[in-house]
């Protein structure tokens, strides 16, 4: 399918032969690359503490001004969405071109643009219609292209979730700004941070439709089921693009709706926690037994949200305690796993692009032995995979380090969350040991032993237009593995925005100990970096022959361990009976069995109990309506005609005429 994909950029004759294809991906690479690029510098200045900027248009009586203005946190939300977009523009660029002349590049790169540029305007909208606007925008350009290979079942099946999901929380955030609105008395966010005073009940009705639409963005169970179908459906860049960047702008909104609502109420906090740890080990459990290796990183995208959720919501629940420094803590931890998370998961997942791209297989049972067909993308998927995992030294482990502390020093506090946060960090460690355990399986299924399947056997490498863009992401990983007191001081604006502190008061709690972490960090890079050089010396010269198959005549890549195999142990008998696979089989029996099977399969059980049965039953009840759909122009203007009588009637009724 993507066999001709490295020849996009590095033979020029090539645009004589398709002209339309060859305008629309430099149009749309230039475009998000140009945007993004140009972006990054009043993002910058306002990271490093220039003052918050805004800018306000005339627009007519109902929809109130067009505003739009920068502070701290969405430079903080933005930042992810500049260095990434470009990337995975300049990647999708190469990995779309093998669709010419079978689908239109216009209908890829079109709602890619719209798409970059929906999130930037979601992080930079100060009024509700601006902000849904572009909210919407950002969803169905999404859709668009989850389905962009629309031939097949599953994008189809997958882009309808999606947008079913998509639109089920923007109601709740209409409701939610409607109620605001009719407080604050306009839909501009300056008046929603005027609000009069406002009672626990309808803060806590903010909140909790505040929760249930942002929620369902950023995958949060319950509200996760189109994640993990939209991701393995959608082009690799457009899924890295989703999973590094779209669903954090659903705690970004959570974090904007919190601020207009003053000190956070006591429950707030521990709901979110709850919440974000519930999603952590509930996904990670999924993910440990998945066989497509984009539905792995799927749900580990789901794990991560819980984990920065986990820690926004320790710090709400400190500042509902008013304790300042463990909610600096807690929130810094949050908004550093939020760029981590960007960068490490979009490697992984462009990383998983380049083995389709080489291999045409996601099945990591069909895989193997990739490492040495394809070094550079199995080195990175392989630093990738100790980044996601949280291992040292990459900069996973720095942020979700920060969590851990953050558990532990409010489980301490005199104040603080006491057992619960405690119980909280043994449970953190529990998913960090699965997340290890899903990443060792993941990098060891695919790229090392032998090639399982021909397709793996005749694997390529691909491109430096994808591979550039997967080495630009691992260098930030390392740079902020280094480096985290950096990052974590260009974000305490934003910390202390959202905690109502100030810079000084961030800066000092979180800089000392990340600035010893990162030495360490840097220190640990340097003489793993110093023994690989020397055993790639003293094994310059080596011989070469089979991996020694255990005393077998005539061993095969059948006789090695698989994904399944791997989990079973863990999967089998650790996590509960509705996480684990299911499975089917007919056993081998007597000397000469006729007939044996083994089937394994993993579907998410929201999905498969709850949500299918749901709809199910509802598309059998409204299907019972389709008697009044006759389809002639007479019987639709009776209709409509009934509906005018009973209308009159009822004004006639209530006594509308007369007011009138």
């Amino acid at each position: 399918m993507h066999k001709d994909v490295n020849m996009v950029y590095r033979n020029i004759r090539i645009s004589g032969s398709d002209p339309r294809s060859i305008s629309a991906t430099v149009v749309g690479v230039a475009v998000t690359v140009v945007l993004c690029l140009g972006a990054l510098a009043p993002v910058a200045r306002v990271l490093g503490g220039a003052r918050p900027a805004s800018v306000r248009l005339a627009w007519d009586s109902f929809h109130g001004e067009f505003h739009v203005g920068l502070d701290p946190l969405s430079a903080v939300f933005l930042l992810p969405i500049l260095v990434v977009s470009p990337l995975a523009a300049v990647y999708g660029g190469c990995y779309l071109y093998s669709f010419r002349g079978r689908k239109s590049l216009v209908a890829a790169w079109l709602p890619f643009n719209l798409f970059v540029a929906g999130m930037i305007m979601v992080v930079i909208a100060r009024t509700a219609i601006v902000f849904m606007t572009a909210w919407e925008i950002m969803s169905l350009s999404t859709f668009f292209l989850v389905a962009f290979e629309d031939e097949n079942a599953e994008p189809r099946r997958a882009g309808w979730i999606y947008l079913v999901a998509s639109h089920l929380g923007a109601a709740f955030l209409f409701a939610m700004f409607m109620l605001i609105g009719g407080r604050a008395g306009g839909l501009d966010f300056d008046d929603f941070a005027r609000l009069p005073a406002r009672g626990p009940v309808w803060s806590g009705v903010i909140f909790g439709l505040a929760l249930v639409g942002f929620g369902a963005k950023a995958g949060l169970v319950p509200l996760h089921a189109w994640l993990p179908e939209a991701h393995p459906a959608a082009p690799s860049h457009v899924s890295a693009l989703m999973s590094g960047v779209m669903i954090k702008l659903g705690l970004y909104g959570l974090l904007r709706v919190v601020g207009f609502l003053g000190r956070p109420a006591p429950w707030w906090g521990p709901t979110l926690a709850t919440l974000g740890l519930l999603s952590a080990l509930f996904a990670v459990a999924l993910a440990l037994h998945q066989r497509d290796a984009k539905r792995v990183l799927a749900y580990s995208s789901i794990e991560n949200m819980g984990l920065i959720a986990l820690a926004l919501g320790l710090g709400l629940w400190a500042m509902a305690k008013g304790a300042p420094e463990p909610a600096v803590m807690a929130i810094s931890a949050g908004l550093l796993h939020v760029w981590n998370h960007a960068i490490m998961k979009s490697l992984m997942f462009l990383a998983a692009g380049c083995v389709l791209h080489g291999t045409g297989e996601r099945n990591i049972e069909k895989l193997g032995g990739l490492m040495k067909r394809m070094p550079w993308t199995g080195g990175a998927m392989m630093a990738g995979a100790v980044a996601i995992a949280a291992l040292p030294p990459m900069n996973g482990f720095t942020s979700k380090w920060m969590i851990y502390m953050s558990l532990l020093k409010w489980g301490l506090s005199t104040d603080g969350g006491g057992l619960p946060a405690l119980l909280g960090a043994g449970l953190l460690a529990l998913v960090g040991g699965l997340v290890a355990i899903t990443f060792v399986r993941l990098a060891g299924i695919v790229l090392l032993g032998s090639p399982r399947t021909t397709d793996a056997a005749n694997a390529h490498e691909s491109s430096w237009w994808m591979l550039a863009p997967m080495m630009i992401l691992l260098g930030l990983c390392l740079g902020a593995a280094v480096a985290p007191g950096a990052l974590a001081g260009l974000f305490s604006g934003a910390v202390a925005q959202i905690t109502a502190g100030d810079r000084t008061t961030a800066a000092r709690v979180i800089l000392p100990p990340l600035g010893t972490l990162g030495a360490t960090n840097a220190l640990v890079i340097a003489m793993l970096a110093a023994a690989m050089g020397g055993m790639a010396a003293l094994t310059r010269v080596a011989t070469t022959g089979p991996t020694w198959g255990c005393g077998y005549a005539a061993p095969s890549s059948r006789i090695q361990y698989t994904g399944g195999s791997f989990a079973a142990t863990v999967a089998l008998k650790l996590l509960p009976r509705v996480l684990r696979p299911r499975i089917s089989q007919i056993a081998p029996r007597g000397l000469f069995p006729a007939r044996a099977l083994f089937h394994s399969d993993s579907p998410d059980p929201l999905t498969t109990r709850v949500y299918e049965p749901f709809f199910q039953r509802m598309g059998d009840r409204f299907s019972r309506l389709r008697v009044l759909q006759q389809g002639q122009v007479n019987v639709y203007l009776g209709y409509i005609v009934v509906v005018l009588l009973v209308t009159l009637a009822w004004a006639a009724f209530r006594g509308g005429w007369g007011r009138s």
